[in-house]
């Protein structure tokens, strides 16, 4: 998706500047926020590498991104499931618009299209099916949980440097890494989730940047997890573990 350039450092002294958000960003909009006048003025390393890098730069429309989506964990029943990125090229013959199918049947969410799309939209659709998944568990406000997520990612991301398997070599990646309501004032509402943890794995090596994404809650005294739910690009070997690590995102 097109994102706009990045808000240029306040001046000494001056009003922060809020975030300018293109039209094509509805869905953005929807998932992260838009910034108070006095919110913050810039955008965090880890930010700019899930929301405004260019992923989808290694593919050629029309191209299809396929996905594998897992549900595991005691909570519930799980299932396997598919998540689709379908690219065309925009009328200047430029890549990409996008056009998401997450998961199927009952589960499917319908998605709008993203017009010029740059970076994936998979990670927004992952967040808004996690967003949603969060609010029928806990019965909790959708909009808690977008701007819990989106501070998260802008105050308190983790991120180091690793490797990943994919169709059968190592191709090199990143990880970030989130827990947002660890210190959740309202966590006491959902304390089987409140150590709930998210991490994006990337890779320019990969068609389209993103290799997968895990999240996962897990009991305060330890023990299997609740719920875990994944999504791997196809051809991807997932990690056994992607937990946060502590170095700060840079």
């Amino acid at each position: 998706m097109r994102l706009p350039p990045p808000c240029p450092p306040a001046r000494p002294g001056a009003r922060p500047r809020a975030r300018r958000l293109l039209p094509a960003l509805a869905l953005l909009l929807a998932l992260t926020g838009a910034a108070a006048a006095d919110d913050v003025p810039d955008y965090s390393p880890a930010e700019r590498a899930l929301f405004m890098t260019d992923h989808l730069r290694n593919v050629s429309p029309p191209a299809t991104l396929r996905y594998r989506f897992h549900k595991a964990g005691t909570l519930e029943p799980g299932f396997d499931d598919a998540v689709t990125i379908v690219l065309s090229a925009q009328a200047d013959g430029g890549c990409c618009n996008a056009r998401g199918e997450f998961l199927s049947g009952t589960r499917r969410i319908e998605l709008p299209e993203v017009e010029g799309a740059r970076g994936n939209p998979a990670i927004l659709y992952f967040l808004e099916h996690d967003v949603r998944e969060m609010q029928r568990l806990t019965k909790g406000q959708s909009s808690h949980f977008r701007k819990r997520i989106r501070m998260a990612i802008y105050n308190a991301a983790q991120a180091r440097e690793t490797g990943f398997e994919f169709e059968g070599r190592t191709v090199r990646g990143r990880e970030i890494s989130i827990a947002p309501y660890l210190d959740d004032p309202n966590r006491g509402r959902f304390a089987q989730h409140a150590g709930k943890e998210y991490v994006f794995m990337l890779s320019d090596d990969v068609p389209g940047g993103v290799f997968g994404i895990r999240t996962r809650s897990a009991p305060a005294a330890g023990g299997e997890a609740l719920i875990v739910e994944e999504m791997f690009i196809e051809g991807a070997r997932p990690p056994s573990d992607a937990r946060p690590t502590t170095a700060k995102a840079s």
